[in-house]
């Protein structure tokens, strides 16, 4: 019979170091309630895995302390104190939110389309419009924000409606220009669905047209992606935009 290995809870909130040694003295005997086991190789794959997780913790820790010593620098740089009470937690809490910005490098369309694809036999226009959209823009590392509008012509499958505003997400949390982040929406649902045709129209504000620069507070961008009967037919192209103005 072989039984898996299995942590005492308590155990799982310990450094690396205490888990790597609380697993080994098992092995050699000297603990007795701590984990059920046998000798078939599964002590190393689950003190593995969690050594392989307590490296990636220590990984992002690091990450985050050079993003925090980074944005210490900036203000010193700039002529501030980073030492004085308004100021004394702002690199970290700078760093956490630029983290949290650029979270979609960590994440990917398969994590989040997983289950969401559903097989029906519909052949009508699918639009999702007016979603909010955040980004940083790549060349100043300031915002811009604003709406997309998302349509696409099912080849008989259909996806969650919500996984759409997720993609957007998932694309807008990177540092980006506009015009590639409206083709990066449009060919990741074109490559998850093998749609008809997919388009996608994004109209946004620049805060570096608007606080810097030319400082021009009414601009909008507005960028625009069509595939398959989008691009190739008028009157479909056509009646996604009337739909996405009413």
């Amino acid at each position: 019979m072989s039984l898996s290995v299995v942590p005492d809870p308590s155990e799982l909130s310990l450094p690396c170091q205490k888990i790597s040694s609380a697993m080994n003295s098992h092995v050699n005997g000297e603990h007795k309630h701590h984990f059920i086991t046998s000798y078939n190789g599964d002590v190393d794959k689950k003190k593995n895995l969690a050594q392989h997780q307590c490296n990636g913790d220590h990984h992002e820790k690091d990450k985050l302390a050079s993003i925090e010593t980074a944005y210490t620098t900036i203000l010193k740089e700039l002529g501030e104190n980073p030492e004085r009470d308004g100021l004394l937690k702002t690199p970290i809490r700078a760093a956490k939110a630029m983290q949290y910005f650029t979270k979609g490098y960590q994440e990917t369309i398969h994590d989040i389309l997983n289950n969401a694809i559903f097989d029906e036999n519909h052949d009508e226009i699918v639009i999702v419009k007016d979603i909010d959209v955040f980004s940083l823009c790549e060349h100043h590392l300031v915002p811009f924000f604003g709406k997309v509008h998302i349509g696409y012509l099912p080849n008989k499958k259909v996806v969650g409606l919500s996984k759409l505003a997720r993609i957007v997400e998932i694309f807008s949390r990177r540092l980006q220009v506009q015009e590639r982040l409206t083709k990066q929406i449009a060919l990741a649902i074109n490559e998850a669905l093998q749609p008809m045709g997919v388009a996608v129209v994004m109209e946004a504000s620049h805060m570096c047209m608007v606080m810097r620069g030319v400082q021009k507070m009414n601009s909008r961008t507005v960028t625009s992606t069509m595939h398959g009967i989008f691009r190739e037919d008028p009157k479909t192209r056509e009646e996604f935009l009337a739909l996405i103005k009413q």
